[in-house]
């Protein structure tokens, strides 16, 4: 069926609109970022006049941003790391093999994403004050107890995206590997994990996500040395004189990161998203 001359208007004036409505905001954070403080807050104007790097500078010295930076990092490199090979193997075995309580597992990890993540909060608080009672281990405002909330939902999710694409893979390439000698934990490694990269790639740029911009869990199982980048610019949000060139200049910084990421996996990731994650 062809499109009429007012469907395509329609479109592209829905398309221009959400673009706007995305790049507006955006081009706000960036340009307020190399004003000076008097012209962010003065008359807005959406072509600076005066533009300085200082906020940029200054940013780092008014918060601790490196060390929000290096603790945000810390845990969401270990969450993603962590949660890739587990959620390779687990997919594996629910693509491949029909074991008992198969199908209950794979609604187990399909419910978790429909809780709302704030259900869990209180249980793993309470969870981890146990185990410090129990076994002297503190997580509650340390980076290892960040990493094992962050897996809980990176895990569920990374194994639920990767079982279908594991799936579409051919077996037959498996099964001539395995005539030639290889068992299963080499045909994972030298034969799907190469195979699945787009998707695996794909995987470990959203647990990483995951855990760079999450506020919840981290604004009650951190403290001041441990806070990451979201509680910290929270918090300096919230503080009765705001330098908003600098908190600007922050959120830009922040999301550094991701971009640069995304720019450089984007080959592979694109491929994963384009796949759906299932071939």
């Amino acid at each position: 069926m062809r499109e009429g001359p007012a469907f395509r208007w329609f479109r592209r004036a829905g398309l221009t609109f959400l673009t706007l409505f995305t790049v507006l905001p955006l081009y706000v954070v960036v340009s307020s970022s190399i004003k000076p403080l008097a012209d962010v807050e003065g008359t807005f104007s959406w072509i600076p006049e005066r533009v300085t790097l200082a906020p940029y500078l200054d940013a780092w010295t008014t918060v601790p941003l490196a060390r929000y930076v290096a603790n945000t990092l810390v845990v969401s490199l270990a969450s993603a790391a962590l949660s890739l090979p587990v959620a390779v193997l687990a997919a594996y075995a629910l693509a491949r093999f029909a074991f008992a309580g198969r199908r209950a597992f794979r609604l187990v990890v399909l419910s978790t994403q429909m809780v709302p993540g704030i259900l869990f909060l209180v249980p793993l608080f309470l969870l981890f004050t146990q185990v410090h009672a129990w076994f002297g281990v503190e997580l509650v405002g340390s980076r290892p107890g960040l990493v094992i909330t962050f897996l809980t939902f990176s895990l569920p999710l990374s194994i639920w995206m990767l079982t279908g694409y594991l799936a579409g893979l051919p077996r037959e390439i498996e099964e001539a590997a395995m005539v030639d000698g290889l068992g299963y934990v080499g045909v994972v490694w030298r034969i799907v994990v190469p195979l699945a990269t787009p998707a695996i790639v794909a995987v470990g740029v959203f647990a990483f996500i995951i855990g760079w911009g999450e506020v919840l869990f981290a604004s009650v199982l951190t403290d001041s040395e441990t806070r990451t980048l979201s509680i910290g610019l929270r918090g300096f949000a919230s503080e009765s004189t705001v330098q908003w060139n600098q908190l600007m200049a922050a959120a830009v910084l922040a999301s550094l990161p991701v971009v640069l990421g995304f720019l450089l996996l984007q080959r592979h990731l694109m491929r994963g998203l384009a796949s759906g994650l299932a071939p």
